[in-house]
């Protein structure tokens, strides 16, 4: 196989670009991931059913929803044979590609896009070069593109070098959700990986710095409500009503009055609340989603049962009946040291890297822990890493974009961590 130049993947990075999808509607993502592992000549992958513990998923779309994206998939060229293997919302793939003897390396990356528009504007390069989103309301906003292209790098270059041992690449859906991470990690592909990495683009870091090891997530529980009341007329006959929308500002005002916890961390959020249908109409029903997170999975379990406590007691109190679902959950993870350091080492000789931060604080949240959790309770190590570029935006706004001189730098030092991983089996 002769290896690719970096136009490739740069252009690889840019077609995805133009394909944002929510999660566990990554059709296309996904069928043109399958299609360059064809063409590397990988010896297995798995897509669909075979990729993830369908019982897993978490924030699963309903029916309508995946059958329009599936269909805009269909559309915008995906291979029908690939797409029929993903009916239902069964995205993603994993990777294997056999060296010989030796140890199991993994590499996490994610390939789902967000809710958001992109900026159209000619400061906006993905504007300007013709590769912005064609799906509107949707972006890579986060750099899961440049993930996606990271894994095919990897595996191309990898495949291309004396490796010895078997690598496999995790191409996971709807991070974004928190929602594919455990379905991910309890397929069955993992059973056996002794390392593992997981990366992300940009964090704030600049083009040529390399973050070896990334620690401080915080555990995150995504919570949906739904508040039934009954309906009655706002003026004539409002003792006869039973105010969900009420309930649900208690509900709302109630949770940023949990207190805070003495062992660390702790966060809660109201993201979306809804209810109502006219001013002279007492509503019947109301809706939360909110998010809670900790710095450690017991405290997040503890702002999840305080925020349980709240919203059933806000229901109460107005004489509403609630439901409460999970819509997505990861736990907390650290870095491995022994990882941590191979990553820094290598680093120090790779063409473009200028600096190289051994551990930072990442602030947020990540379901890559539950691939990083599976591999460590296995006794196996687990790693979090960064590969820095510049970004105009912030991530999750209109305007950010990857640099993507970072492309190539990224591929160059995690495979070259890979291999050094395997070799010496730290």
């Amino acid at each position: 196989m002769q290896r690719t130049e970096p136009e490739h993947l740069v252009a690889l990075r840019r077609e995805l670009h133009r394909h944002p999808e929510p999660a566990w509607c990554e059709f296309y993502t996904t069928a043109r991931i399958v299609e360059e592992l064809e063409r590397i000549g990988v010896d297995d992958y798995y897509v669909g059913h075979e990729a993830v513990a369908g019982d897993e998923r978490m924030a699963v779309p309903d029916e309508d929803e995946l059958a329009e994206w599936y269909d805009r998939a269909r559309e915008a060229g995906a291979d029908p044979d690939l797409l029929e293997r993903m009916e239902g919302g069964y995205t993603g793939a994993v990777a294997v590609l056999r060296k010989g003897e030796g140890p199991t390396v993994g590499l996490r990356v994610d390939i789902d896009g967000l809710r958001r528009g992109e900026a159209d504007d000619e400061d906006h390069d993905p504007a300007a070069e013709g590769f912005r989103s064609e799906n509107d309301g949707m972006m890579h906003a986060c750099g899961h593109d440049a993930h996606a292209t990271f894994g095919i790098g990897v595996l191309e270059t990898v495949a291309d070098s004396d490796f010895e041992g078997t690598l496999k690449v995790f191409f996971q859906p709807a991070e974004e959700r928190i929602g594919g991470g455990k379905a991910m990690a309890e397929s069955g592909h993992l059973d056996d990986v002794n390392y593992l990495l997981a990366v992300h683009v940009g964090l704030d870091h600049p083009t040529g710095e390399i973050v070896a090891g990334i620690d401080g997530f915080l555990a995150v529980r995504h919570l949906e409500a739904t508040i039934q009341g009954e309906p009655a007329h706002a003026g004539g006959r409002p003792n006869e009503g039973r105010n969900a929308v009420q309930a649900l500002a208690t509900a709302v005002q109630n949770l940023y009055a949990i207190p805070r916890h003495e062992d660390g961390a702790t966060r809660v959020n109201a993201g979306r609340v809804a209810g109502g249908t006219a001013a002279n109409i007492i509503p019947e029903e109301a809706s939360l989603v909110a998010e809670v997170r900790g710095r450690t999975t017991d405290l997040k379990d503890y702002m999840a049962e305080r925020a349980r406590q709240v919203i059933d007691s806000a229901a109460e109190m107005h004489g509403c009946d609630v439901e409460i679902d999970v819509d997505g959950d990861a736990p907390s993870a650290e870095s491995d040291g022994a990882l941590v350091e191979v990553g820094y080492d290598v680093a120090g000789d790779v063409d473009g890297v200028d600096e190289r931060i051994e551990r930072d604080e990442l602030g947020g949240s990540e379901d890559a822990t539950y691939l990083m959790q599976r591999v460590q309770d296995e006794d196996g190590l687990a790693a979090y890493v960064g590969v820095g570029t510049d970004h105009p935006g912030g991530h999750h706004t209109a305007t950010f974009d990857v640099d993507e001189d970072s492309i190539p730098v990224g591929v160059e030092w995690l495979s070259r961590t890979i291999q050094r991983v395997a070799a010496e089996r730290p």
